[in-house]
């Protein structure tokens, strides 16, 4: 079954479609007729950290703008969850990632991917790109393959055996850190990877292809206080003076560095995950003060700075032109993210309801910036429905790629949409970000089927300051297009509606794929 890719939500580069090969070897006028593909991924950012979404924003976000500018900006595009791992994932094989999990790969878990379908890396390389991760991969490795026999667990105390639903700890001495690590980006079709994995779990060192460069010998301490307190580290393995003001701006380095390295005569693929504004918060010095929203705004800052950095290498080495760039983010802002209204009237939320982890929109409606010259319309706004997971097919129609049967079975090829020559290819997606709740988009409206409702505690003073009431009902219905900020529960009022989305919701979540 063909299929198509675009890149949503990240920042991509691409040039010219070319004829498929049918798995012979790509002629090199025609590879060097391909788009470059880079995809800039934010962590934890949310829909109104992008100034140019913000009109009341306190962060300065230039080089995001600019972009915009350039670029076309999708003002109703998701991620697949409301937290990281499962929308990294969706959005490298294609796929809803509830149909295998829900929940983050924590420390020392096994790789998530699916070995038996395609990722998106995978298929570009079958096309002739060469293929780079720069940055949280998050996505799980064969951590079993250097762990030294008779290695046992500890608790996060470090003594006896963690208990049910604690991730894993282990000691420094618990690995082989010479052997290769197999599972990462390059058993999923990336030529080269650079990171530090998570940059909040452990092992807190450098990863270059399928090693640890240097070898982490002593226990995790965080040497001084975050920007904001919050430092999300998690206990384990780290390298000796381990810096972690160090990780954005070494990965920023090594992305445009990478950059510099490519040919124009060879497409490429740069996958950027960013380890930021996600905690712990930590700009760097040049960045303290930068904004009005706190430390997390001026990590924010850094943010933008990185993605200008990167787009100033393109610029730099001619490749602008021929490259696509897709800027996005894995789900909306941290918890922290309320108390930032009231102390700099700052709303990483913007006009959302929710915030990471949730599925209200806050939770999983993310910034999405699409620039490619020529192609992509500069300065417009475009509301269609838009999901990352169709970045799979929309990209491999771009580069002309037949989808392997099987793979990317949710993406839908939104190319013309996102050329400005046609409304959005689905109507309906669904929201998750745990097994206990489940929301359905169909056109303007969204059900939440579940008891709770929102997945995280809401502080009262936010409700009651904004608007926001409790609901006795069991479950939420919203008409986004005149309640973007889901207000007014209809759920009560609307019983056919209830029921008729229900049936949807429930025929998406049985089939394996629905047009």
């Amino acid at each position: 079954m063909k299929k198509s890719i675009l890149l949503c939500g990240l920042i991509l580069a691409v040039s010219l479609p070319r004829v498929s090969t049918n798995g012979a070897e790509p002629k090199a006028q025609s590879i060097a007729a391909l788009p470059n593909i880079v995809i800039l991924y934010a962590d934890d950012m949310g829909y109104g950290d992008l100034g140019v979404q913000n009109p009341e924003s306190k962060i300065p976000t230039p080089h995001l703008d600019r972009l915009a500018a350039q670029g076309t900006r999708f003002t109703d595009a998701h991620s697949s969850s409301g937290v990281c791992t499962p929308s990294r994932y969706a959005m490298l094989q294609g796929r809803y990632h509830w149909r295998k999990f829900h929940g983050i790969v924590n420390s020392f878990d096994q790789p998530i991917l699916d070995t038996e379908k395609t990722t998106l890396a995978e298929l570009l390389r079958q096309q002739g790109y060469k293929t780079a991760c720069i940055g949280k991969w998050h996505l799980g490795w064969d951590w079993n393959a250097i762990k030294k026999s008779g290695a046992q667990e500890q608790s996060a105390a470090g003594e006896g055996k963690k208990k049910a639903g604690q991730a894993k700890v282990f000691a420094p001495d618990a690995f082989d850190w010479s052997k290769q690590i197999p599972g990462g980006p390059l058993s999923h079709g990336f030529d080269y990877y650079f990171g530090d994995d998570v940059p909040n779990f452990p092992p807190y060192a450098w990863f270059e292809n399928d090693r640890v460069i240097t070898e982490p010998s002593v226990a995790m301490s965080n040497p001084k206080p975050t920007a904001e307190g919050n430092w999300e580290t998690r206990p384990g393995p780290m390298v000796k003076d381990w810096d972690f003001w160090g990780v954005m701006p070494t990965l920023t380095t090594k992305a445009v560095d990478w950059i510099g390295k490519q040919k124009a005569t060879e497409p490429f693929f740069l996958y950027f995950p960013f380890t930021s504004p996600h905690a712990p918060i930590i700009p760097t010095d040049e960045f303290i003060g930068k904004s009005n929203a706190g430390g997390y705004g001026d990590f924010m800052s850094q943010t933008d700075d990185t993605v200008g950095r990167v787009l100033q290498a393109l610029e730099t080495n001619g490749l602008t032109e021929n490259t696509i760039v897709i800027f996005s983010a894995d789900n909306g802002p941290e918890h922290y993210a309320y108390e930032r209204v009231k102390q700099f009237g700052h709303r990483s939320m913007g006009p959302l309801r929710g915030l990471k982890r949730d599925i209200w929109e806050g939770g999983h409606r993310v910034p999405m910036i699409i620039r490619w010259p020529g192609k992509v319309p500069a300065g417009k706004v475009n509301d269609g429905l838009m999901s990352q997971i169709d970045l799979y097919a929309t990209i491999s129609k771009i580069v002309n790629a037949d989808i392997p049967e099987g793979s990317a079975e949710d993406s839908y090829n939104q190319l013309e949409m996102i050329q400005g020559n046609a409304k959005s290819a689905r109507d309906t997606l669904v929201h998750n970000t745990n097994a206990n709740g489940y929301a359905l988009r169909y056109q303007d409206w969204v059900l939440i089927a579940t008891k709770t409702g929102a997945v995280s505690k809401v502080p009262d003073w936010f409700d009651s300051a904004h608007g926001y009431t409790s609901h006795a009902s069991p479950g939420e219905l919203y008409n986004l297009r005149e309640d973007i900020g889901q207000r007014k529960n209809l759920y009560a009022e609307m019983p056919d509606k209830v029921a008729e989305l229900s049936r949807r919701l429930e025929q998406l979540r049985a089939k394996s794929q629905v047009r």
